[in-house]
């Protein structure tokens, strides 16, 4: 059984469809622990101000991890591990790796202290719409949670050489463990510590997440640990090539920070909101979108490392193409069934049926821009893939910039016009209720992705070339699947609504099971008719048997 459970930690997956299905098979799981987690938390507290404080005290540490942990991000350390196995050998990885552990450890303690120093100036901008009791509160879980990106970025490091030896096991496994961590310190931690328990639960999520990973480095023989001889040439070179990395995900969570900033000067519980629809939105994006291009790029590093531009164009392009065909039509179902999902997942407890219904709202929203999110990660890492980092950067700018003005422009506009207020209320169904104007962040959030998503589009295939014809038609075949399946599934839901009491959660979970499964085997028949060809590939990945192939130990060689 042992021997069983370490072949498939220490098993290499090279193929795309292979590694994004275990990748997507784990972004399953994490996701499923991650609405489980949610649900705990709205049952406890709804969507109101305790979330929104815990929420918020996210914001800061979140800042720190993608500011100064993307120094040891997979995406910029993997073409550097890459070049080095294949050239140098595992020794001169370690070294490597051993001088970035040194560096990243020093710099992370310098900004955690002053940073632990200046947090209580600093809630006065992110949470404007706190009292002095909130804030105080916020405050003590921020300081916590300043532990999370540390460990978080030692587990990037890691992961680093486990994604450079295909060895996807071991860090598929690191999400669901991350969750599992929070989810002890919502059940166990916070009846005894109060809400410090629900940051130091995350911060024992964090702590697995860097532990499972540890076994598989020892397996490869690469060893990193803190050293005082350091090559500076080789960390400049790093931080060249991450430094527009880190500032365009450092603009993504300036956005997010301005968003909850605004959101908690519109209404107790907003944040909150807008965090519960962000994370389920984030479900068909982590299984499907990150899945994929996570797969993709140690496969496109090696391909443009070795000159091999035609086979880089045609490995995007089959993720492209399967992004779209699954992101569409999951976006679709989600819009329709949004508030069956969101009754059945968070609906417990101490969350509402008014907090229901304008999480689902905002859940609609979000959706739109699924297939947009997916495809920017693919672009994204394609680029970093050749070490060009810099194009991603202002693209990014642009739409961050875009997406905060937008948020600005639109919650005045909704607050001043009775006409536009009335129309997403009456189209959203949440004429009703208070606290509409949240709804504006989500709106925003989906107007910035989707001009990001077209700007990137253009500068590909400006850049590498067009896509291939086929793309188009597999844009056309999830368009079509999409529509079929979603008005299936919405004509299924009142069908339904005759023969199920609504007013229990199994009546509510049945109608929202069986009309999404009517809405996917009528998608499933249109693409058989059409002969669609992401279905066969993924049929064909799918049948291999995973179980039968045997662990690979790569040599430097072969990457």
């Amino acid at each position: 059984m042992v021997r069983r459970i370490l072949r498939i930690v220490y098993k290499e997956f090279s193929g795309l469809h292979q590694a994004a299905f275990l990748l997507g098979l784990s972004a399953l799981a994490s996701q499923f622990l991650a609405l489980f987690r949610d649900r705990l938390l709205a049952h406890e507290f709804g969507a109101g101000p305790v979330l929104d404080i815990y929420y918020i005290a996210f914001r800061l540490p979140d800042l720190v991890y993608v500011s100064i942990a993307s120094f040891v991000s997979v995406t910029v350390l993997i073409p550097f591990v890459v070049s080095k196995l294949k050239t140098d050998g595992k020794a001169e990885v370690e070294r490597f790796l051993s001088g970035v552990l040194s560096v990243f450890c020093l710099v992370m303690v310098i900004s955690s202290l002053i940073l632990f120093i200046l947090i209580p100036y600093l809630t006065k901008f992110i949470a404007p719409g706190f009292d002095p009791e909130s804030r105080e509160v916020l405050i003590t879980l921020t300081r916590i949670l300043l532990l999370s990106p540390f460990l978080l970025g030692l587990s990037n490091l890691a992961g680093s050489v486990t994604q450079s030896f295909n060895r996807f096991f071991a860090y598929t496994l690191s999400p669901v463990l991350y969750n599992l961590g929070i989810i002890f310190g919502i059940i166990f931690l916070w009846p005894t510590l109060g809400l410090a328990g629900l940051a130091w639960g995350v911060v024992l999520g964090a702590l697995l997440h860097l532990l499972i990973q540890l076994p598989v480095i020892y397996q490869t023989g690469i060893r990193p640990w803190p050293v005082w001889s350091i090559n500076w040439s080789e960390i400049k070179s790093i931080i060249v090539l991450s430094l527009p990395r880190t500032i365009t995900l450092s603009a993504h969570q300036l956005v997010i920070m301005i968003f909850v900033a605004l959101g908690s000067l519109i209404a107790s519980g907003s944040v909150a909101v807008f965090n519960f629809a962000f994370n389920l939105q984030s479900v068909p994006l982590a299984i499907i979108g990150v899945s994929y291009s996570v797969a993709a790029f140690p496969t496109l590093s090696r391909l443009l490392s070795g000159g091999q531009t035609d086979k880089f164009k045609e490995q995007v392009a089959l993720a492209v193409r399967h992004i779209i065909f699954w992101s569409l039509p999951a976006a679709g179902l989600f819009i329709v069934l949004r508030a069956q999902i969101v009754r059945v997942i968070l609906g417990s407890g101490a969350f509402s049926w008014a907090d229901t219904r304008l999480v689902a709202a905002a859940l609609a929203l979000f959706v739109f821009s699924v297939a947009g999110q997916g495809l920017v990660n693919l672009f994204v890492r394609s680029y970093y893939a050749g070490g060009k980092t810099a194009k991603p950067l202002f693209i990014n700018l642009f739409s961050s910039i875009l997406a905060v003005a937008s948020a600005g422009l639109l919650l005045w506009f909704f607050n001043h016009s009775s006409f536009f207020r009335f129309f997403i209320e009456d189209l959203l169904r949440v004429h009703d209720l208070a606290g509409t104007a949240v709804l504006m962040l989500p709106l925003a959030f989906t107007f910035g992705m989707i001009t990001n998503t077209l700007l990137f589009w253009f500068y590909f295939q400006k850049d590498f070339g067009r896509f291939p014809a086929v793309v188009s038609r597999t844009f056309f075949h999830a368009l079509a699947t999409t529509v079929i399946a979603g008005y299936t599934a919405y004509l299924a839901l009142f069908y339904l609504a005759a023969w199920l009491d609504l007013g229990t959660f199994w009546g509510i979970f049945g109608q929202g099971f069986l009309a999404g499964l009517i809405g996917i085997l009528s998608g499933g028949v249109l693409l058989v008719l059409l002969g669609n060809r992401e279905l066969a590939e993924f049929s064909a990945a799918f049948s291999r048997r995973f179980g039968r192939i045997k662990p690979i130990a790569p040599e430097p060689e072969e990457l």
